[in-house]
């Protein structure tokens, strides 16, 4: 995932099939012919997460859901979550050699999933913490992650021993608002957003400083962190602000709430409520005519676009 300050990474969506006009500069948005495809599911739960490892594509959601692409649509691996409990769960991430499936969710869940032999790892509770988290991060390689989590709390917990018990510590970057969102590009650097318009950055994986955002006067919902100077975060009141590593360049369209903000190179996708999908492209913003109206989550662009939503929904590109 990557961002720039270009007008094609300020993009957002303001609504299913509708022509959005930007105040940016050179910003062109246009109608285009639908290329998505619904993708039958085994599930009717709410997806709210979506990655790609080296097994394929894998999604959570809603009673625990993790669920994986078959022959004949997405097929339902584990229904009950790591503990069996059937928590939600609300963030994925892949470790990166692409060997192992982790997620997060309610009630201090979080799985370790092992593709090659089918296997879950309960890593539940650390620190016996069994607040809410909503998104994971993991760095380094299969069995050596390092492992952050982001919750209700306002703390990330964290480990640099993937996961195992007595390793975990935690921090409160900020205030203790709700952090949605974590990200990394680095084995120990990223950023984390919280619900009070604030956005962190560490280079450690310990310590945490804020930069920005002033006068945000939004609810902040995903993030894509790829570098110090490459970082966007996507809001309410169809919003999407993107950092140099100096300044924070907003941008907004229409009023949606636009949940999920991922880019690969040059192109990429902002998703959000009411069914809004845009694409960000090289020569501006494309709205897309998608076929559905459900509240959609998050979205993947490891090859075809995929992004997941409200009623189990799977849509391909």
């Amino acid at each position: 995932m990557s961002r720039s300050l270009t007008a094609t990474r300020r993009a957002t969506l303001a609504g299913l099939g509708a022509l959005v006009a930007s105040g940016s500069v050179g910003t062109v948005a246009a109608t285009a012919e639908s290329e998505w495809t619904v993708e039958k599911t085994e599930t009717n739960s709410t997806l709210h997460d979506v990655v790609s490892a080296n097994a394929g594509r894998f999604a959570v959601g809603g009673g625990g859901v993790l669920a994986a692409p078959a022959a004949e649509g997405w097929r339902t691996l584990r229904d009950g979550g790591p503990t069996g409990n059937g928590n939600n769960l609300y963030g994925a991430s892949v470790t990166d050699d692409g060997e192992r499936v982790w997620f997060v969710g309610a009630s201090g869940a979080i799985g370790e999933y092992v593709p090659a032999t089918d296997t879950l790892v309960d890593r539940s509770a650390p620190m016996d913490n069994t607040n809410n988290y909503n998104d994971i991060a993991v760095t380094g390689s299969a069995g050596e992650a390092n492992v952050y989590v982001a919750g209700d709390s306002g703390n990330i917990y964290y480990s640099f021993e993937n996961g195992a018990t007595g390793t975990w510590d935690y921090v409160t970057p900020g205030s203790g608002s709700a952090l949605p969102a974590i990200d990394f590009h680095g084995p120990r650097s990223g950023h984390a957003i919280d619900t009070n318009g604030r956005v962190f950055v560490t280079d450690g994986g310990v310590t945490w400083n804020a930069i920005g955002i002033e006068d945000a006067n939004v609810t902040f919902y995903g993030l894509d962190s790829d570098a110090p100077d490459d970082v966007a975060v996507s809001g309410g009141n169809g919003t999407v602000l993107t950092y140099d590593g100096a300044n924070w360049a907003p941008d907004a369209l229409g009023d949606a709430d636009l949940v999920d903000v991922e880019t690969d190179g040059e192109a990429g996708y902002v998703v959000g409520s009411g069914g809004v999908v845009q694409e960000l492209a090289p020569d501006g913003r494309v709205t897309l005519d998608t076929p559905t109206g459900e509240n959609l989550n998050a979205v993947d662009v490891d090859g075809d676009a995929v992004v997941v939503g409200s009623g189990g929904i799977v849509l391909r590109r």
